[in-house]
């Protein structure tokens, strides 16, 4: 390149600064006379010049290099883990979207939850055959629900090895960063990864406090039931 640049800028200098012949004063004899302060300035014109050149060519080879600079803080990272993430979260949302019975849905929280955990059963409870069911049904929810929360915790402790094979990866190229922009990706794709381990634990004690809460309404629902049996049962002495 700086060999194009020296060729160009001479194409570009006017011959005579270089080949400007010096002064002659010519005798009576025909003969030439050598003028030296005439072949002096000639000389001092020419190493001008190619000090004007020898400026330019520089100032064109720092040109490149800062195009060169900031064609490598444009360069982007070659590896990216976001679909990795992405495919990770995804796979721990269809767990918590399959779960069975009372989802995390509030709408079908509100529908069924006081269906199958009612608060009391009223002066006359249902015959012992359709308690026997309901308490059935509300034992299979909390047994359910424990399943899919070690599920869950069981996908999460299954990606952690993922996770840092991929944090392994980002900082190695953090590392070998070409350019700016190369670094801040690492940067970016590392924060995403800090997040994606927030969301895992956030659906996992989600999935455990939905065990916990539907445990703990069976263990109420049950005491309900109870009562409702002794009120029933003693009704029935009483006649």
């Amino acid at each position: 390149m700086k060999r194009l640049l020296l060729s160009a800028a001479l194409c570009a200098l006017p011959m005579t600064a270089l080949t400007a012949p010096p002064a002659a004063a010519q005798l009576f004899g025909g003969g030439i006379v050598y003028d030296p302060a005439n072949h002096t300035q000639n000389i001092l014109t020419a190493v001008r010049s190619l000090q004007q050149i020898n400026q330019q060519i520089q100032q064109l080879t720092n040109e490149i290099e800062m195009l060169e600079n900031m064609a490598r803080d444009l360069e982007s990272l070659p590896d990216s883990i976001a679909d990795d993430i992405l495919r990770r979260m995804r796979r721990i949302d269809d767990l918590m979207r399959e779960a069975q019975g009372i989802g995390y849905g509030v709408e079908e929280i509100e529908r069924e939850y006081e269906e199958i955990y009612p608060e009391e059963y009223g002066e006359t409870p249902p015959e012992h055959r359709v308690l026997v069911e309901q308490a059935r049904t509300r034992w299979k929810q909390s047994r359910t629900a424990y399943r899919e929360s070690l599920q869950v915790t069981a996908e999460v402790v299954s990606t952690a090895r993922a996770d840092s094979e991929s944090l392994d990866r980002l900082i190695g190229s953090s590392q070998s960063a070409v350019g700016n922009l190369q670094a801040v990706q690492a940067g970016n794709q590392i924060e995403a990864l800090q997040t994606e381990q927030l969301m895992q634990m956030e659906a996992m004690m989600a999935s455990h406090y939905r065990a916990e809460a539907l445990e703990r309404a069976r263990q109420l629902a049950e005491a309900e039931r109870g009562r409702a049996r002794t009120r029933s049962f003693l009704g029935g002495n009483s006649d």
